[in-house]
């Protein structure tokens, strides 16, 4: 599939760099609007984590999606890309007053209350701007997810939300503030989630919550499931689309909507993993005792999932049509663990050849660094270029 990339371009741009194919993204905005838009109220956000690049933003923005951030930076990235205010959510276990202010100031749809004393924090800057922030608890529904056990986010042991035994208690207080109002439940399970029936579990545990809230006459006008759909790592070309028509029609089946109520998601990875690509300059082939490596420009510095996650990437040779031959694919990073794959096939290399690093749209760009003293890598979409 190496005609899908623009290698005459390529070889004149300064490597390493972040590569988006507009078109399979706008594809990929036009299949989740069509799916959502069969089942009433649903609301999709993007989550801003996962690629906050402006004109990827102003994409997604353009197809109509709210925004999930995690941070006051993000809410201003949001902003700047046009999203409405009242389109935003704001999650995260560590809201600062900056933050809340900042989205107290907006008029953003919701906050996303992640402990008690974030309620109460919340509940003060709103008095003292004279406003009631409308406010979502992130509930904890100790819900596992057949994922890697770093970007697991529903167990008990894990660091966010509120725990289930502590939900009627929360509401009764934040009942008597009045600067905030419950607008609505939130949850989030994991990421890069493949199994429907981990999406299944969240339905049950979310239908036995509401059934307790009914008993104590409590009712919330939105749910908000979070995201964590994944995408196909394996195989880019063949699956560039996540199945989204499963993962909505999941919810719509297995969870049950009060009247009136509206259902959030949060997709992130689903929606920019598989438009992005990492392209880097081979700079040497060194011959090992027992391996070849294909020493890269491009580092954990620029896409660090690999180190991470022991992610797996699939890596091409757009340079090459010469017969296969294995390497482990490294960075100049003065780190061991600054290694793409060990052992793959790829065409031979030699000095001077681009390699794509596939599936890189999602936490790829956003989480680069300067270690080293590197510069950051920048991001071209395909009809800018």
């Amino acid at each position: 599939m190496k005609g899908i990339f623009p290698i005459d371009k390529f070889q004149r741009m300064e490597t390493p760099f972040y590569y988006y194919d507009a078109e399979l993204l706008r594809e990929t905005l036009r299949t989740i609007n069509g799916e959502a838009q069969k089942h009433e109220g649903f609301c999709v956000h993007y989550a801003v984590k996962a690629n906050a690049n402006p004109s990827v933003l102003r994409i997604i923005r353009e197809a109509g999606l709210g925004a999930d951030c995690v941070s006051g930076g993000e809410i201003e990235a949001a902003l700047r890309a046009g999203f409405p205010a009242s389109k935003i959510v704001y999650a995260g276990v560590g809201k600062s007053d900056w933050e809340i202010n900042l989205g107290l100031d907006n008029d953003i749809f919701c906050f996303n209350v992640e402990s008690c004393p974030e309620l109460e924090v919340i509940n003060e800057l709103a008095a003292a701007k004279g406003k009631v922030a409308p406010v979502a608890f992130r509930l904890n529904p100790n819900v596992g997810a057949h994922t890697h056990a770093n970007i697991t986010t529903g167990l008990a042991e894990n660091k966010f939300g509120i725990p289930m035994s502590d939900m009627l208690n929360v509401i009764e207080k934040a009942a008597h503030m009045s600067h905030v109002k419950v607008v609505g439940l939130h949850f989030h399970i994991g990421s890069q989630i493949l199994d429907m029936s981990d999406f299944e579990a969240l339905c049950n545990r979310v239908n036995e919550l509401q059934d307790t809230l009914e008993r104590h006459r409590i009712r919330v006008e939105h749910i908000n499931v979070g995201g964590g759909l994944g995408i196909d790592y394996q195989h880019p070309n063949r699956v560039p689309l996540p199945d989204f028509k499963d993962y909505f029609d999941t919810y719509a089946k297995k969870l049950k909507l009060r009247n009136g109520q509206t259902l959030h998601f949060e997709l992130g990875r689903a929606v920019v993993g598989q438009c992005g690509t990492l392209i880097t300059r081979t700079l040497y082939i060194k011959e090992g005792t027992c391996k070849k490596f294909c020493i890269v420009d491009a580092g954990f510095t620029d896409l660090i999932r690999p180190a991470l996650y022991q992610a797996y990437h699939k890596i091409e040779n757009i340079s090459s049509e010469l017969p296969m031959e294995a390497y482990d694919v490294v960075g100049p990073i003065c780190e061991s663990t600054d290694v793409f794959a060990k052992q793959i096939d790829l065409n031979k290399a030699q000095r001077g050849d681009l390699l794509a690093i596939r599936s890189a749209g999602a936490y790829g760009e956003i989480m680069a660094s300067g270690y080293n003293c590197r510069k950051l890598p920048v991001g071209y979409m395909s009809d800018e270029i």
